[in-house]
Parts: C-alpha cells; structure tokens; sequence
C-alpha cells in the first residue's frame, strides 16, 4: 500500500482549450487502496469521473491489454466510460507509460481499442462493439422518458432507444429548439420500467439529442444516406448523482448504434457524426463519432476527440475506514 501522498493530473477531454469540454482526474500508483479508498478519492476531486490506472494480470497482459484502468464517480465504480478512457490514455502517453498508436484499455466492460496520437494536440479515439444493441421503447415508455426531463410529446422526434457500447443509455431524440429546454432528471432512470433485466451494463442516465440537417457538402452513400450528421445532444445521469455531463463518450458512442437504428445514418458502411454538448453549462464540447453499419445495424463504433492538460500535484491518501 503506498504511504506518500499520490500524483494526479487533471485533464479536459473534447476539447482543444481548457475549461471546456468534461474534466477528468487521473490518479497514479493507487493500486494498493481500497474501493472505499478510491470512492473517497472520486469524492474529493467531485468529478464526474476520477480515473485509477492499475497493473495489468498475467491474463490481461496475455489477453493483448496494454494497461488497466478503474473508473470511479463520486457515487461509485463504473465498468467503461468515454472521457475517462481518452483522456487516460493520452496522459499515460504523455508520462511514456503507453506508446503512440493503438493501444488496448483492460476495464470492466472488457477490452477497449484506443487509438493514441504521438502529437498530444490530434484526437484520441476508441473503438467499441455493441453490447446493448439499439432497443426501440414503446410510446407511452417513450413520453414518460420525455417527462423525466421536462419536455413533452410535441418536443419528441421519432422514438427513444435502449442502447450501449460499454454502458447503457437512454436516448430521446428531439426538435432541435427543445435541446435547451431539457432539465436534469427529476428521477433515477432506474425506476422506470422499462424491460432492463436483459441488458448487459448498468443504465444510469439520458440522452437528449437533436439530429441537424446533414452536411450539404458531403455525398451520399450509395443506400442514398448521409455520410456526416451534425448532433446536438445534452446528457443527464441521476443515477451517478451527476445532474448533466459536459462531454460523453460512451453516450457518444451507443448514439452510434442509435442513429443506426433508426435509419438515419447509413443502412450499409459508415456514417460520421459530430457531437456538440456542455454548451448550456458552459463548457462546450466536440465528440467525433462513427458508425459502421451491416444491413441498417451497427457493428462498431468510433468516437474521438482532443485532450488538454489543465494542472497536476498532490493528494493525501485517504484514510482506512473501519
């Protein structure tokens, strides 16, 4: 167990200044702590996500993994998150710790693709499969999910998704005006019945999305879809006591598997898609995704974006409770 006091980093992730994007604390040489230890460390820096790089095991090391990463908010441990994943990554690259290029994330979801830059000012992006595919709710499911976040049928476009490449969310998609208007739930997700026994990751939070007009410059496919979408999107997750999210990478990527399903990205190859939130909170964020699709159905998912260094020192170890 260590005995000094740790080394952090704090990082913003999707974005290319400080003081945007979702900020994330990166805490080294803590793998001889506690849960309740690393809970009380995710608690002090009162983020939405603190990040505890770990030795790998002998079956991680031969399982191709390059590093292992625990992810905490102040409510508790987290199997995989975006921003906590890349912005790890880059400032383990940054320290020497991992090499440029793509590199492997031993987490609770499983194994993560994460490709690193060598320039620290080019995005770092991860790749993940699906393992809550895209789930269409019923209606009355639909606007309870609508209510949750203050908005109503009229605001709603289409129908709202189960979905999750690492973590599960829920996705409402609405017209473009209502995005501003939407509130931080008033209730856990959790409590909803919405058919959750069969899901493969926790469902904590929701998504709230506006699909804009498509980028008129670009091409179509040849399934005549369009090959870069333009998403403003807001993120709320009750259920981690954290009201609304400035940047969310694994929303990010399950949107993937959303705008897959319901037929607006490309039936067939791959769609782009531009992801803008924390603008209402005043960090403004920017997540490049990518879905690649067989038959209307997503098969992988890419998201990526920059990372920026924002200050570093010293945190006392926690004491041991009893």
């Amino acid at each position: 167990m260590p005995t000094r006091p740790l080394t952090y980093e704090v990082v913003d992730v999707f974005t290319d200044r400080a003081f945007a994007g979702n900020p994330l604390a990166v805490v080294y040489a803590a793998e001889g702590l506690s849960d309740a230890q690393l809970l009380s460390l995710a608690m002090e820096f009162n983020l939405s996500e603190t990040t505890f790089p770990q030795p790998l095991t002998a079956a991680e090391r031969a399982a191709g993994a390059d590093y292992r990463l625990r992810i905490f908010t102040p409510a508790g441990e987290l199997p995989f998150a975006g921003h906590p994943t890349l912005g790890t990554a880059w400032a383990l690259r940054q320290r020497g710790t991992i090499e440029a290029g793509f590199r492997v994330q031993s987490c609770g979801a499983g194994l993560i693709g994460v490709d690193v830059p060598a320039d620290p000012q080019s995005p770092v992006s991860l790749t993940a499969t699906p393992r809550d595919a895209a789930r269409e709710l019923g209606v009355r499911q639909r606007d309870e999910v609508a209510s949750l976040v203050g908005l109503g049928p009229s605001d709603i476009v289409g129908s709202a998704y189960l979905a999750g490449c690492g973590l599960t969310w829920l996705y409402l998609r609405v017209r473009p005006a209502a995005v501003s208007r939407a509130r931080p739930a008033s209730r856990r997700v959790d409590e909803f019945d919405l058919g959750q026994a069969s899901l493969v990751d926790p469902l904590e939070g929701v998504c709230v999305y506006a699909v804009l007009d498509a980028d008129a410059s670009s091409a179509p496919g040849p399934d005549g879809g369009p090959t870069n979408l333009e998403v403003n999107a807001r993120v709320f997750v009750p259920g981690l006591g954290i009201p609304e999210d400035p940047a969310t990478g694994s929303a990010a990527a399950g949107l993937g598997l959303v705008l897959a399903a319901a037929g607006v990205a490309r039936r067939e190859g791959e769609t782009s898609y531009r992801v803008t939130q924390g603008v209402d909170m005043g960090r403004p964020s920017l997540l490049l995704g990518r879905v690649e699709a067989q038959a209307g159905e997503a098969v992988r998912c890419h998201v990526s974006g920059q990372v920026v260094a924002v200050a570093s020192g010293t945190i006392a170890i926690p004491p041991i409770r009893g």
